[in-house]
Formats: C-alpha cells, structure tokens, sequence
C-alpha cells in the first residue's frame, strides 16, 4: 500500500474539460483524480480536524470546515449564506463589512442546472462554471445578471416557485440526467415570472436585473467507468476508513464499488490516501 498525499482536506479542484478534471487538495498538496480511476484507494481519517479559517483544533466541523466561534462570527458561515435573500448589510449589521463588499455585492448569475432534474441556482459570476461542476451538473444555463447576492437570492426565491432549487444526490449518483431544452425552461420561466422579475427591476433598477437570453447551454462530462450498484455513504466520523474501486467522480463525490463519499463534507479533515496495489 503506496501512501500518495496526507494533510487538511479541502474541496476538490475541477477544471472543466471532456472529462472535468479533478485533483484532491490536502494542505498545499494536489493529487490528480482521475489517473486514478479503476485503482483500488483507502482514505483514512488521522483524527484531527482544524478549522480551516483560524487553524484551531476542533472536535466537530461547523459549516463545512470551521470551528464553532469562527462560524459564529464570520460573514461566509451567516444564515445569508445559505438565504441569500435574507441578507442584512444594509441593516449594518453584517458581521463583515469588508467580505461582505467582495462578495456579495458583486455580479451573481442565476442559472438552470440538469443534475438530477432541472433546478435553479445561483453564484458568483466568478464561480462559473465551477459552481455547476460542483453540483454534478450535466447541463448549465445562465439565465439573469444580477447586481448583489441579495438581489439574486429573491430572483431564485421566486423562480423555485416554479421550478426546484435542490438537487437529489442519491438520484445524480445513479447515473445521467436526460437531456433537458434548458433555453425552452427559461423561456417558460421568463413567461410565468413575468410580474415578479418587473417588481423586482422595478425596486432595484432594471440595470441590476438583466434577462441573459441570448447564452447557450453548457455540456459538462464527468470521469466515470460506471456507476456504483447501491448508494451508501461512508462516514469518517463513525468509521475513519473508506476504501474500495475508484468508479467515477461527480460533483464533489468519490464513486467506488464500495460506496460514496461527499468530499467537500470532509473539508478540514486531516486526511491520507493511500493506492493499494493490486
């Protein structure tokens, strides 16, 4: 058994290409991914997860990653974050200013996702297309521009009246989604939500809502050899030990013969992976 890379845990890296391209990232360490599909790996749990913001040893990991005061006060671990309509810097009350102006008060785009079904989303204009490579999309649409987070969480709030905004994960690790006509779902979105888009231009200025109708969809291809027979998940904190086939990679999940296991879940985890010779 060949130890390949050890050290704190992070999302993996994906860089889009036909297959999307992987690397695991412990500390300052990349590891290609996908030379390693149809090899047989063991991930270990060391036993120590430090948070990845203050480096503090913690027992448990809060908000993917950080220890409890950090995600008590940092502006990326506030419930905005995941309710991004429920933003409060105009209040004056956003735990960071600053992070807060880089941000969030920046270009979002809201997007149509073919994961596991059709969905909306949205992120930062920067984060395209790594946002969708992360969920496990096989298809991307940007459908809106819009000025701030907070503006593009109450376009999404309004849209999910129409359309899903989760993906089933148990679903995306069965195998491909069916191609959707994601053009002709924001035609009948821009339709429906008609009124609703005209309010919110009409509160904000038509500049910070822009309708994004003339992109095309993007295909997105994962490295996969087959998907697994049964999905289960393994779990690091119960059993510090997940080992099998590599099958496929995903969205940030490791498909083996064995199970599935959710990588970003596990940020700030002291990790090893080792390759067991055949």
């Amino acid at each position: 058994m060949a130890e390949l890379a050890r050290g704190a845990l992070s999302k993996m890296a994906a860089r889009l290409d036909a297959p999307v391209q992987y690397a695991f990232r412990l500390d300052e360490q990349e590891l290609a991914v996908n030379p390693l599909l149809g090899k047989t790996l063991r991930l270990e749990y060391l036993g120590a997860i430090h948070c990845s913001h203050c480096g503090r040893k913690t027992k448990t990991s809060f908000s993917q990653g950080y220890c409890y005061p950090c995600m008590q006060k940092l502006a990326q671990c506030d419930i905005c974050i995941m309710s991004p309509e429920r933003c409060h810097y105009d209040a004056g009350t956003c735990r960071e200013p600053s992070w807060g102006e880089q941000f969030c008060m920046t270009d979002h785009v809201v997007y149509l996702a073919n994961s596991s079904g059709v969905k909306v989303g949205i992120t930062r204009a920067t984060q395209i297309p790594t946002r969708w490579i992360d969920q496990g999309a096989s298809q991307a649409l940007p459908i809106l521009r819009v000025a701030t987070r907070q503006q593009s969480g109450l376009v999404e709030d309004l849209l999910r009246t129409q359309v899903a905004d989760k993906t089933n994960w148990r679903a995306l690790l069965k195998g491909d989604a069916s191609p959707v006509d994601l053009p002709a779902v924001r035609e009948q979105l821009f339709a429906s939500c008609s009124a609703g888009l005209t309010e919110l231009q009409q509160r904000f200025g038509i500049q910070a809502i822009q309708p994004l109708s003339d992109q095309q969809a993007q295909d997105i291809r994962y490295p996969i050899e087959a998907y697994p027979a049964k999905i289960s998940s393994f779990n690091l904190d119960k059993n510090p030990i997940a080992e099998g086939t590599l099958l496929g990679v995903k969205g940030q999940y490791l498909m083996f013969d064995t199970g599935v296991i959710n990588i970003r879940k596990y940020t700030a985890y002291q990790l090893a992976i080792h390759q067991i010779a055949a």
